[in-house]
């Protein structure tokens, strides 16, 4: 009983013991790290599957080319197949060879998330921009 007391006030110890270090460059200088993933409402409604809201913002004037986080809604639509989503943004004039940030296309991250439905409905869509020109 009492190694059990003494093992658990050890372990409480170590538990409340905290390490403060600061990253420093080798000139002494501290070192900052600013890099913040932010993605916008309208690509997290999007991404989320939520048509309403995706309505709801592009009533309001939300943009259908805007990047967020390096990629425009329609590659967010295309990377998690939301195909009714993706109809929506062609219609209103999406940019479906615009390039993210990484290079890569709507078409592209349909492909590499194994989104077969998004990625017929981008190819029938590039087709037709085709046929119009």
């Amino acid at each position: 009983m009492k190694k059990t007391i003494i093992f658990t006030v050890i372990a409480m110890c170590f538990a409340m013991v905290s390490v403060q270090a600061n990253a420093t460059t080798t000139k002494g200088e501290p070192l900052t790290s600013a890099k913040y993933f932010k993605v916008n409402s309208f690509c997290v409604s999007i991404a989320l599957g939520d048509i309403e809201t995706v309505q709801k913002l592009l009533a309001l004037g939300e943009d259908v080319n805007q990047m967020s986080n390096g990629m425009t809604p329609a590659m967010y639509a295309a990377k998690y197949n939301r195909t009714e989503i993706l109809k929506i943004l062609i219609n209103r004039g999406a940019d479906l060879k615009q390039k993210s940030d990484k290079s890569m296309t709507a078409l592209q991250y349909a492909k590499l998330h194994g989104a077969k439905d998004a990625a017929g409905i981008i190819k029938n869509a590039l087709a037709d921009l085709k046929k119009n020109k």
